[in-house]
């Protein structure tokens, strides 16, 4: 599936510049990978954009599922592939360091 994007990003779909972010961005960014945005999804993007904010890092999916009181392998069965990966791509957050 095919959507037009209003903004600039990378060869990976990652945004050019992050002040170009909003939920409305986040949800076409998400359809052009063929997923549907739900309210679960926002509130992990708004999570992980608060820790980025507060950390100055991408948080570690461990890390990041404890603060989310959920398993990786549960951000693993709501996004299949690279949940950290996807949450920051989606959320305008820099690539994550580690296993992408």
């Amino acid at each position: 599936m095919s959507v037009a994007l209003s903004v600039p990003v990378d060869s990976e779909g990652f945004l050019l510049d992050r002040d170009d972010w909003s939920e409305e961005i986040a949800v076409e960014l998400a359809q052009c990978d063929g997923f549907e945005m739900t309210e679960q999804v926002m509130a992990f993007i708004r999570a992980a954009r608060a820790m980025y904010e507060e950390d100055g890092v991408v948080p570690p999916i461990r890390i990041f599922a404890k603060r989310q009181g959920i398993s990786t392998k549960e951000l693993y069965d709501i996004f299949k592939k690279g949940p950290m990966k996807l949450i920051c791509k989606w959320g305008g957050l820099p690539k994550p360091t580690g296993c992408v």
